[in-house]
């Protein structure tokens, strides 16, 4: 499937680079990636699940991704300040992202969409929902938290014992490979080295930026906590974590702050989509999606 570009996007009119799969005429499923992840990421095997479901299935880069618009030139992030509450080092925040997100349903011609986004992806999801509601016809988190500090966090520790990433390609390819096993679904599932190899490679070439991660990152932290403003999401939500994620808190946390929302946990998932479980979770947003298409 060939890449397109949307240019002139959203209030900040960035580029956005897409993919589109499915039918046009099925209900259109937006997948928002997670922070130094790209569209590719969403495997194209998980696509077709979708697909397969009567789906339209639309992916993009975020900005700072992938062949999106990259915020080079921006300050480099400072964390310590960020996390004292100075948060003068965020070139943009999730509320930014948010309306990237829109600003693509604008460039194609789409007055709403069903989004299903994963880790930061859920995050930017989520921040639609509060700040566009209308433009959102159901919501699927995965992998996600509320931005409670004290809540479903991240746990980097694990990350602690490697080295930074090389800066060349073989050996951030490597790097991310060890990166990856460590936050998989491990032993839960087969960790799929070959194909985090693959990606990995795709990722580099298309648009490698070692300054990206931490411009996202912070975006989160500058939004700050989003859990009042996810009590007063509407829209059907799915909730989706996996047990082995050491963010799982995350999710429950989440689907308690969403009125109605359904909360589902995978036995032995971790911080990823394993090819195993492709099929459950496409058949869990499927039913979502197709419910929410129903008349009321």
């Amino acid at each position: 499937m060939r890449e397109e570009t949307a240019v002139n996007v959203g209030p900040t009119g960035i580029e956005i680079a897409y993919q589109r799969f499915g039918d046009p005429a099925d209900p259109p499923v937006l997948l928002i990636m997670g922070g130094n992840a790209q569209m590719i990421h969403w495997p194209d095997g998980f696509c077709s699940e979708l697909i397969a479901r009567g789906l339209h299935v639309i992916r993009f880069d975020n900005r700072d991704a992938g062949r999106s618009t990259h915020f080079r030139d921006a300050p480099v992030p400072d964390f310590a300040a960020a996390l004292n509450g100075d948060f003068s080092s965020a070139s943009y925040t999730l509320a930014d992202m948010a309306d990237d997100t829109v600003g693509l349903l604008d460039a194609l011609d789409l007055d709403s969409a069903h989004l299903v986004g994963q880790s930061l992806g859920g995050m930017i999801a989520q921040t639609v929902a509060i700040e566009h509601p209308f433009r959102v016809r159901s919501l699927t988190s995965i992998s996600s938290n509320t931005g409670d500090p004290k809540v479903g966090q991240a746990d980097l520790s694990a990350l602690a014992s490697l080295s930074k990433p090389a800066e060349n390609r073989e050996g951030y390819i490597d790097w991310m490979v060890k990166a990856t096993r460590l936050t998989a679904s491990s032993p839960g599932f087969p960790f799929d080295e070959s194909a985090v190899r693959a990606t990995t490679a795709l990722a580099y070439d298309r648009g490698h930026d070692p300054g990206a991660f931490p411009r996202q990152g912070i975006s989160v932290l500058a939004y700050g906590d989003r859990t009042e403003k996810l009590k007063q999401v509407k829209v059907p939500t799915l909730v989706m974590h996996g047990s082995a994620d050491p963010s799982v808190e995350g999710g429950r946390a989440t689907a308690a702050a969403i009125p109605g929302s359904k909360l589902v946990i995978f036995e032995g998932m971790g911080h990823n989509l394993p090819r195993e479980l492709w099929c459950t979770i496409a058949n869990h947003i499927a039913e979502l999606v197709h419910s929410a298409e129903k008349p009321a």
